[in-house]
């Protein structure tokens, strides 16, 4: 990108390519890979550790040994893993923590400091000593659940990776990622999109822990408005689906069951994928042979009672194949697992798109885009 460069001499951006949606970090010393989640949902970035570990689930890689070099009970990092200043310290020189995600998963372990080894796509290697989670009792509610080695938090907090990147002068406080409907894609951190590409929207100044929409939104269905309006939305990578509060999925069930009557498809009962799919006169191997029964939606998000932009949901981001070839609703009830009156827009819907996460100017913005293709600057510089 060009621009003023404000880290002085910092680097302005690094891109992590996915494999499928897990990212690739070479973490201690020397450095060894490891397999992590992206989340941008929560702050900690942790590995299943070696301390030894009580609970540990099969892991792609060895598990993680960690050094010694403990991050203390009364660190920064520590009172904002715990979002307060006013917490227990059992052990003064270790930091304990405990997360758990909302599909009821969960890590306890302790914080400590290592190297990463970040490689540059212009072939420049930096070691930036950081801090992660110790992870030695994990807690893996569904026992299908993909191997991986931890998690890399990218939410707003200071905890998190990129904060940490930008309080060492290294990159601008922006994170952003572009997930490929094929699988794959890249992460980035630091000055990398054209502002002028991206459709964006404020961010929440009262949620510190999540990307969420300052303003409420509009839900649109086929290219009108439902007067379902009022939406507060979250943007997470961390889940795989989407999610709707109850006023809106029982709406988009009514409108859905309207517009598929006529058409060559039925609800089945057969298929426990997804709360709901459909099957056609024989298996489906593509949602671009169904998406022509569906219809369009969007998000329109307004911010001071104006409309300032829209979050385009076609119907392959909405919509999944199954392995019995039906075709199954990626949105669910967001309600019936506890958030309440929350939107949460996850992977599926983020799809073909570059997302770009602000925490400088405050700004969620959004653009189509082929994510097969990675990402690259013209002014890279360390």
């Amino acid at each position: 990108m060009t621009g003023e460069n404000k880290m002085n001499g910092g680097v302005k951006w690094i891109i992590l390519l996915l494999r499928f949606y897990n990212v690739t970090l070479n973490i201690g010393h020397p450095p060894r890979p490891y397999f992590l989640d992206i989340d941008t949902g929560s702050d900690l970035t942790w590995l299943q550790c070696d301390a030894p570990c009580s609970r540990c689930s099969q892991t792609p890689h060895p598990l993680y040994r960690p050094s010694n070099d403990l991050v203390p009970c009364r660190h920064h990092l520590c009172a904002s893993l715990h979002h307060t200043d006013n917490y227990e310290c059992e052990v003064p020189n270790q930091c304990d923590y405990e997360v758990e995600y909302a599909d009821h998963y969960s890590s306890l372990g302790v914080l400590v400091n290592d190297v990463y080894t970040l490689n540059f796509t212009n072939g420049v290697q930096l070691k930036v000593r950081m801090a992660l989670g110790c992870g030695y009792d994990q807690i893996f509610p569904d026992s299908s659940y993909h191997p991986l080695d931890g998690m890399l938090g990218l939410g707003r907090g200071r905890s998190s990776l990129i904060s940490q990147l930008n309080s060492q002068g290294l990159v601008r406080n922006v994170v952003g990622h572009c997930l490929s409907a094929q699988g794959g894609g890249s992460i980035f951190f630091g000055d990398v999109y054209d502002s002028s590409r991206l459709t964006w929207t404020p961010m929440s100044s009262r949620d510190y822990k999540h990307y969420s929409a300052a303003g409420v939104a509009e839900l649109i269905f086929g290219g009108k408005r439902t007067g379902l309006g009022n939406l507060l939305a979250v943007f997470d990578t961390g889940s795989s689906y989407t999610y709707f509060n109850s006023n809106a999925y029982q709406a988009l069930l009514s409108w859905l069951k309207k517009e598929l009557a006529g058409k060559p498809l039925r609800e089945t009962h057969d298929d426990q994928t997804l709360p709901l799919c459909w099957h056609g006169k024989r298996p489906f191997k593509s949602i671009y042979e169904v998406r022509k029964y569906f219809k369009p939606m969007a998000l329109s998000f307004t911010s001071n009672g104006r409309t300032k932009s829209q979050f385009e949901i076609p119907p392959e981001a909405y919509l999944i194949i199954s392995n019995m070839g039906n075709v199954c609703l990626g949105i669910l009830n967001g309600s019936e697992v506890g958030m309440g009156d929350l939107n949460l827009i996850g992977d599926i819907s983020m799809l073909n798109k570059v997302m770009v996460f602000d925490n400088e100017k405050q700004l969620i913005g959004w653009a189509p885009a082929d994510c097969d293709r990675v990402p690259r600057s013209r002014d890279v510089s360390i």
